[in-house]
């Protein structure tokens, strides 16, 4: 009876303890590529050495260096320019990650669940960016509303430019997280975004809720930023609300 138990017990813990899952070479290369970048070595817009310098320093074929920066590309950390190299796109620490095989259908709840979630994320943002948006980011946010006051016949340019003021007032907010969370929102949303434009109208209004917006952030007014940010997303939920998507289909 005992022997049994034993012999039963080891059963036991040889389906419980499973063997670990060794990680493949371009995997240990993507790592110590990424963490190179991390370590502040590069920054973002820097090019990567060539990939035969690199086999050579990590003593591994080319193949397997080209294999981890597509998985470091599929991260958004480095971006192949075939015949001009790789470049760095994202330095920090990858916390989200959105999925590139993602092909949802639009649908009006689709918009007003994006636009909902936006809306508290987005808040708070505008709030952490008073307090630690700096000089410098200020600049950097007030020159993409003059782009985009200059593009305001152009949805194309229009869109890709609001879109980057709302990523950069996020990245102002010093928070990793929420500025990862909204860039991935619109990276995964770039044509329900612009749907989002074409349904909510008036470009001009749209605009000057932006500058209304950075005029609170530029005057580290935290509650009128707030209010403001929270305003301007709520009023684009309406025209949602308001959107008839077959009487008024967006093209």
């Amino acid at each position: 009876m005992r022997a049994g138990r034993i012999n039963i017990d080891r059963g036991v813990m040889k389906h419980t303890f499973e063997p670990v899952v060794k990680q493949s070479l371009p995997d240990r290369l993507a790592r110590q590529i990424r963490g190179t970048i991390q370590s502040g070595n590069y920054r973002r817009g820097d090019r990567l050495p060539p990939i035969v310098e690199m086999a050579k320093r990590f003593e591994v074929g080319q193949p397997s260096i080209r294999e981890a920066l597509k998985k470091l590309e599929a991260m958004g950390v480095v971006q192949i320019r075939h015949g001009a190299g790789v470049f760095v796109t994202r330095s920090e620490e990858v916390l989200v990650l959105g999925n590139p095989d993602y092909a949802g259908t639009v649908t009006k709840k689709l918009l007003l669940d994006l636009i909902r979630a936006r809306i508290p994320i987005e808040s708070q943002s505008a709030a952490d960016a008073v307090r630690n948006a700096t000089p410098e980011q200020l600049v950097e946010l007030r020159r993409i509303l003059i782009e985009a006051g200059q593009h305001l016949r152009d949805d194309e340019v229009l869109n890709t430019v609001n879109m980057e003021f709302h990523g950069k007032i996020a990245q102002a907010s010093g928070n990793s997280v929420t500025a990862q969370l909204l860039n991935v929102l619109h990276e995964l949303f770039t044509d329900e975004q612009r749907l989002i434009l074409g349904i909510f109208g008036s470009r001009e209004a749209d605009h000057q809720d932006h500058l209304a917006i950075l005029d609170a952030i530029e005057r580290r007014d935290e509650a009128l930023a707030v209010e403001r940010m929270r305003t301007h997303l709520e009023s684009v939920e309406a025209a949602i609300l308001r959107w008839d998507p077959e009487d008024h289909p967006v093209k």
